[in-house]
């Protein structure tokens, strides 16, 4: 695979996600919507599961605006999932108890395709849309009841259509019956100073999705009142299967609510592997390999230096080797 190939692909996840979540968070604001989904999904001529979380804030009484990552479950020869970040034109209804909802937005997948003559398999990065309709109702004690539609068109492989049910939470208190017009503004930055020692599991995205262990440390510091930038080593693991370590650098838009203790945040950027020895392309790749690395991450503050911070990371590569890795760890503050 060409240098320039490795770049484009890591530059694409960081635009995708950084661009698109720019928009999202640069209204200085603290977080506004959180919410799970689970249901069932149409892809082709096969059945499945699926599920999503999603995190959205209001642009006006009629806007809202969101990011999702979504799996779309497995089905034969294909398991896919990816990011999305739409926008939603939302109708209030009774009072504001009821919102019916519409959005649209590009889809970034990641598709593990198998199925091939010889055995192996390959990771398929591409882009789609996906077009949504949403019932959203809003009980009086922050907490949402949610029914969603979604169709998903994408460039290379079939298209899938799902029926998700959803429970949210308000993080900020509305000031009125319903969803927030606008978040609450926010003019210091969410994080200062972060050092991070964290433990966890890598997993291949392969047919046989094998696992090895994962660790890591990074540091985080707070750029603007939405914005931080780390900085880490990720040890990947040191199984027969996935072997691989490497340096990386993250731009995050982050959020925190419940008075400064709970925080969000999506980061991506570039990773640069010291070693390479997993995927079915492991004999033909070499040190240096640069790949992407999108992660959506959370903090508890349980005192005014200490933290616990879960992270779901995806590395994106360009040889057959995408992973991902899900780690825990303790992080002190200054």
């Amino acid at each position: 695979m060409r240098p320039g190939r490795a770049f484009q692909q890591w530059l694409s996840c960081t635009i995708s996600v950084g661009g698109a979540l720019g928009a999202l968070f640069s209204s200085h604001a603290c977080a506004q919507e959180l919410s799970a989904f689970a249901g069932a999904a149409q892809v082709s001529n096969d059945r499945t599961y699926s599920w999503a979380l999603e995190y959205q804030e209001g642009l006006g009484n009629f806007f809202a605006v969101s990011f999702m990552w979504l799996n779309e479950g497995h089905v034969p020869d294909n398991h896919r999932d990816g990011r999305t970040v739409q926008l939603w034109a939302r109708w209030p209804l009774l009072d504001r108890k009821l919102v019916i909802s519409a959005g649209v937005g590009p889809y970034r997948y990641f598709d593990t395709v198998t199925g091939y003559a010889n055995g192996t398999y390959e990771d398929e990065h591409g882009w789609g849309a996906i077009y949504s309709l949403r019932a959203a109702y809003y009980a009086s004690n922050r907490w949402i009841a949610q029914l969603q539609l979604d169709r998903i068109h994408v460039s290379n492989g079939p298209d899938s259509s799902a029926v998700l049910i959803g429970i949210g939470y308000q993080l900020d208190p509305p000031d009125q019956q319903g969803p927030r017009d606008w978040p609450i503004r926010r003019t210091s930055p969410v994080t200062d100073n972060e050092v991070t020692v964290y433990g966890g599991r890598t997993i291949l995205n392969s047919p046989s999705s094998p696992v090895a262990f994962a660790a890591g440390i990074d540091y985080r510091h707070g750029l603007l009142s939405w914005l931080d930038v780390s900085a880490g080593y990720l040890h990947q693991g040191s199984s027969d299967d996935v072997q691989r370590d490497g340096l990386y650098a993250q731009l995050w838009a982050t959020r925190v609510f419940f008075n400064d203790t709970v925080t969000v945040g999506v980061g991506a950027g570039p990773y640069y592997a010291l070693n390479i020895a997993n995927g079915p392309e492991s004999e033909t790749a070499s040190r240096g390999k640069v790949s992407g690395l999108v992660s959506i991450s959370g903090t508890y503050r349980w005192t005014d230096h200490w933290d616990t911070r879960i992270t779901w990371n995806r590395v994106v590569t360009h040889y057959n080797a995408d992973t991902d890795v899900i780690v825990a760890g303790i992080g002190y503050r200054w």
